[in-house]
């Protein structure tokens, strides 16, 4: 009898326990649900299965990304002992008045860390990837925590003309940030399959211009090009490679900028260059990566050489200094850009978050980052497969 109580007692327990886990994983559920976006449907779902990219169930890259899964945990396990600052980082901050005053040149970048940039080109305000929430993740409290406040405020960002998204990964289309932008008077410019996303998010379908690879689309007198990349999407797990990945190029009437997205080196990068360059600024993803993966990602010396094939006249190094998303020191990406760039003899600017700079007079290097041990190009190539 004491056994069947016993027993009885501990059944008891272990339901509590049962139904407590479970409401605590539908909050969560819950929470997550609206982050993760829609899938593609109707008209859009067959716009893209009309796409040269699409393979039967998803989107393809030209050049297959080959991975070594069994590596890629390997460097996990043995991250650099400074992934993330340990002091402070040196931004500038400020508010809307430092855009009243247009840039002398026609052309001037803001970057906000990571690949968010502030493109003004020949009169229009371009958003490149924005993310000013706290974590790149479907939850607020659990994820990649992003090292320093937004440079310049949400509320204090000038009026923007168009948002360009490259994917839908969790660092690069954030919903904090896109869902508090459904009341802009704004042109949202994605790749195929992500307007869904952003429709389910309170943007209206009027405002989302969903492009192809080498599709254009105009916002104002500024010519947007959505650009080939090699990379991939996903936010649920279930959905790899449902929706396109793109850069973009900015043609504007006196001046060019290309941004790259996240990508692996491919040989269409001189395509690029040929039928849309010279440009007068390229936002290339130069961090978060590893050898292991060098397809997904393009690392720092392929960067200025990606920045060369097309044909790029100065180099902003993106996709590094905001969040710890690799095992490389958290400074390792600027430093091989530039020792890169200068064995080949071409411009870089490295400003600090939120400093804006004019493309067509970079300012003196100013090396506002920490002297952190990091790793050199030969010591940890990363090298993209299939470009022969």
């Amino acid at each position: 009898m004491k056994k069947s109580k016993r027993a009885r007692g501990v059944a008891r327990v272990a339901l509590w326990a049962g139904a407590l886990v479970a409401i605590a994983l539908a909050g969560v559920a819950a929470d997550a649900w609206t982050a993760l976006g829609r899938a593609a449907s109707g008209a859009r779902r067959t716009r893209m299965e009309h796409s040269p990219q699409w393979m039967g169930s998803h989107f393809e890259n030209p050049q297959p990304l080959i991975n070594d899964a069994w590596g890629s945990v390997a460097t996990m396990f043995d991250p650099s002992p400074d992934v993330s600052p340990r002091q402070p980082v040196t931004t500038v901050t400020g508010d809307r008045q430092r855009f009243e005053t247009p840039p002398a040149s026609g052309l001037r970048v803001t970057w906000f860390g990571h690949s968010s940039v502030l493109v003004e080109i020949d009169g229009h305000r371009v958003l490149t990837d924005p993310v000013w929430s706290e974590r790149v993740s479907p939850l607020g409290w659990v994820g990649p925590h992003r090292w320093y406040a937004p440079p310049v405020a949400f509320e204090d960002l000038p009026p923007i003309d168009a948002v360009v998204v490259s994917h839908d990964h969790y660092d690069h289309l954030d919903y904090g940030t896109l869902s508090r932008m459904k009341d802009w008077n704004t042109t949202f410019i994605v790749p195929l399959g992500i307007g869904a996303h952003l429709a389910s998010w309170g943007i209206p379908e009027a405002r989302i211009v969903e492009l192809d690879w080498w599709e254009r689309t105009r916002v104002g007198g500024l010519e947007v090009v959505c650009t080939p990349a090699r990379h991939a999407s996903g936010r649920t797990g279930i959905d790899k490679d449902a929706t396109l990945w793109a850069g973009y190029a900015l043609i504007g009437p006196t001046h060019r900028a290309y941004y790259s997205g996240d990508t692996g080196l491919f040989p269409a990068m001189k395509d690029i260059g040929a039928r849309l360059g010279p440009f007068d600024v390229t936002m290339i993803e130069s961090g978060q990566y590893n050898r292991a993966w060098p397809d997904w990602h393009i690392g720092p010396e392929q960067a200025v050489l990606a920045h060369q094939m097309v044909r790029g006249r100065v180099l902003l190094p993106v996709h590094w200094a905001l969040f710890p998303l690799a095992a490389h020191g958290w400074t390792e990406p600027i430093e091989r850009v530039l020792a890169a760039a200068g064995q080949s003899g071409q411009t870089v600017i490295a400003p600090k978050p939120g400093q804006s700079v004019e493309p067509g007079s970079p300012p003196a290097l100013e090396r506002w980052w920490p002297e952190l041990p990091w790793r050199t190009g030969a010591q940890d190539p990363i090298v993209s497969t299939q470009m022969n």
